[in-house]
């Protein structure tokens, strides 16, 4: 019954089939969400490596989202002159370039140079969202946007939850010693340490270069439709009239900041609440994290604390994956709007729920608010589009701007994790879902 719900999901109005395009848009879908969260499990390990506060590791979402905010308006402009197709091969060549700067950055143990490679990359990413999401969104029935958009979302929700368990064998995995430390190696086992450690982040982020590269090719040599009907009238100012849409921006800046500041700071928060040795003890935290260390050859006993709650970020965003598959499913039969609404509500209850208590009962709650996540990007990013017919690249690229959120709040809820602890630090995400409960409130009496 699913695949034939996919299949409607992906056909003209006309019943041309849209199946080809959408596996290839899809793809880009899966492999922004993996490096995205890739992305989030840098902050640990850069901050035990150049000994930082919260607020300054922070600084890596926030390079990585201020791409969005810089290059989102530019890069719908440059949609809407060379098409679709040709901005997607111009994103994936950022990215790779920005995956291979990673290399030196991590030889030569400089943070500058990470967040200079974070950016390039994240350049290339926002070129893709711009890109991808209102193609997908075009790709079918009008109606049925919302509903397709989240299937697409579903697999770039499957890469997010690949991600952490490639992080938690990579990234996470590995014992970060600090200067003192350090200082009491001879030479060559300094030498022969920080070699470790760079390749640590190298071999992954390389390989991301390659397979960006890849995609590139694939997506050069496919034919996919020309949707555009040409240049539009009205630009950047026609777009800004609509009330929809501008609200809608504010709610992708909210919703984005939330779910980056809950997918950054988990580990850290864990390791606040000193879940390590309850996680070991816990029937069901144990259960899950061994599932997520299993699968990448790991044991639950070889896991320090940073790879432990790392390894249970798999269940954060693959709660998301699943609420997406469930979300176009039931878009298809339900206003996208109300289930918006009734989400937004469910993830401010249960991060408000896990800052009320501690050790099980507050990681599994703030774990379960990615299955509310999951169907508030694309829902959102639909509706604030529905009515800009051939201005939608325009409008993408103000959507895509107001990613810039997880540039913003993330280093905001960092700095109040600093002074006063992520119980009141918390609040903020839940301050940003109740605007989206409002957003989906307002369109409904549209």
């Amino acid at each position: 019954m699913y695949f034939a719900h996919m299949n409607a999901q992906i056909k003209g109005s006309g019943g041309a089939s849209y199946r080809a395009p959408f596996i290839i848009v899809t793809s880009l879908f899966f492999m922004w969400g993996f490096i995205t969260v890739m992305v989030d499990a840098l902050i640990p390990r850069l901050k035990d490596v150049f000994e930082l506060t919260l607020l300054q590791a922070g600084l890596v979402q926030f390079a990585w989202f201020a791409a969005y905010g810089l290059i989102s308006i530019p890069g719908g402009n440059l949609i809407e002159r060379i098409g679709y197709k040709r901005g997607i091969l111009t994103g994936l060549g950022l990215a790779s370039l920005g995956c291979l700067l990673f290399y030196p950055a991590a030889a030569t143990r400089m943070y500058p140079l990470f967040l200079i490679a974070l950016f390039v990359v994240a350049g290339g990413i926002t070129i893709l969202q711009v890109a991808a999401n209102p193609y997908i969104s075009v790709l079918g029935e009008p109606e049925k946007a919302s509903s397709r958009l989240n299937l697409a979302q579903a697999f770039n929700s499957l890469g997010t939850t690949i991600a952490p368990i490639v992080a938690a064998s990579f990234l996470l995995s590995d014992k970060i010693l600090n200067s003192d430390q350090q200082g009491q190696l001879d030479e060559a086992a300094l030498d022969a340490y920080r070699l470790a450690e760079a390749s640590a982040v190298q071999g992954p982020f390389v390989s991301l270069a390659i397979a960006f590269g890849v995609l590139a090719v694939l997506m050069g040599v496919s034919k996919l439709p020309r949707i555009l009907g040409g240049t539009s009238q009205g630009g950047y100012r026609a777009v800004l009239q609509n009330k929809r849409l501008v609200y809608g921006a504010i709610g992708i800046f909210v919703y984005v900041g939330a779910e980056v500041a809950i997918g950054s700071y988990m580990v850290n928060y864990g390791i606040e609440l000193g879940v390590d040795q309850v996680i070991r003890e816990s029937a069901v935290l144990s259960s899950m994290a061994s599932i997520a260390a299993s699968i990448s050859g790991k044991s639950l006993a070889g896991m320090d604390t940073k790879g432990l709650i790392g390894a249970l970020l798999t269940f954060y965003w693959g709660g998301a994956m699943i609420g997406r598959f469930i979300g176009s499913f039931v878009m298809s039969r339900m206003a996208p709007q109300r289930i918006l609404g009734f989400f937004a509500l469910c993830a401010a209850a249960m991060t408000i729920l896990s800052v009320s208590t501690s050790g099980v009962m507050a990681l599994l709650a703030l774990l379960s608010v990615g299955f509310f996540n999951s169907i508030m990007f694309p829902t959102i990013f639909t509706l604030g589009i529905s009515e800009l017919g051939d201005l939608k690249p325009l409008g993408s690229g103000v959507l895509c701007t107001a990613i810039v959120g997880g540039a913003v709040i993330p280093p905001a809820v960092g700095g109040l994790a600093d002074q006063f602890g992520f119980s009141l630090a918390l609040i903020l995400p839940v301050l940003c879902y109740f605007y989206i409960q409002y957003y989906a409130m307002r369109v409904a009496r549209d």
